[in-house]
C-alpha cells in the first residue's frame, strides 16, 4: 500500500530525482522539485516506459507541449525506470519533457501512487497512473487517480483554464 495520502490543496512534498531532459530543466542530471515555484507544474506518475498506455499518455503530452509551454507549464513524466531507458524512451518518441527516475520507488511512495496492482490474477507492487498539478506556489490544485492515457493532456489542460492557473 502507499505510505502517504496527498491531497488538494496541500503543499506537494519535495523530492530530487536523477532525470533525463533539456538542460533549462535537468539540472546536473536531476529534477528538485523547489525549484519549479513560481510555474505550473504537471507531475505525471506511469508504470513503465515503452508500454502501449504509457507510451499513449506521453505521447498526449508531448503533443500538448506547445500549449502548455505557452501557458508555462511544466510537464514532468515519474516512473521506476532508469536513466538510460528514460533516454531512449523520450528519444523514441520525440519527447519534449523530463523524465525523473524514481528507481527506489521513494518519490512514487511519498506521493502514494506505489500500489498493490493486479494483472492477469496476479498481485504485484507497483506505480499507478496518477498526475498531481501544482500551482505556482507549490501547492496541489487537482489529483488524477485514475487516468485514461488517450487524453489525458486535455483534460489537464482544461482543469488548468478552469482553475486558472
Amino acid at each position: 500500500m502507499s505510505d502517504t495520502e496527498i491531497k488538494e490543496q496541500q503543499p506537494a512534498p519535495d523530492f530530487t530525482l536523477p532525470a533525463v531532459g533539456s538542460d533549462d530543466v535537468v539540472k546536473n542530471g536531476q529534477v528538485h522539485l523547489a525549484d519549479f515555484k513560481g510555474r505550473t507544474l504537471v507531475l505525471y506518475f506511469y508504470p513503465k516506459d515503452d508500454t502501449p498506455g504509457c507510451t499513449k499518455e506521453a505521447c498526449a503530452f508531448r503533443d500538448a507541449n506547445r500549449v502548455m509551454q505557452q501557458r508555462g507549464i511544466v510537464v514532468l513524466g515519474v516512473s521506476a525506470d532508469d536513466v538510460e531507458s528514460h533516454r531512449e524512451f523520450a528519444d523514441k518518441y520525440s519527447l519534449p519533457f523530463p523524465l525523473l527516475a524514481d528507481t527506489d520507488t521513494a518519490v512514487s511512495r511519498l506521493y502514494g501512487v506505489w500500489k498493490e496492482k493486479n494483472m492477469y490474477g496476479s498481485t504485484f507492487m507497483g506505480i499507478h497512473r496518477e498526475t498531481f498539478l501544482i500551482d505556482k506556489e507549490g501547492i496541489v490544485r487537482k489529483i488524477w487517480h485514475k487516468v485514461k492515457p488517450d487524453d489525458h493532456a486535455n483534460e489537464v489542460l482544461e482543469t488548468v483554464e478552469a482553475l486558472r492557473l
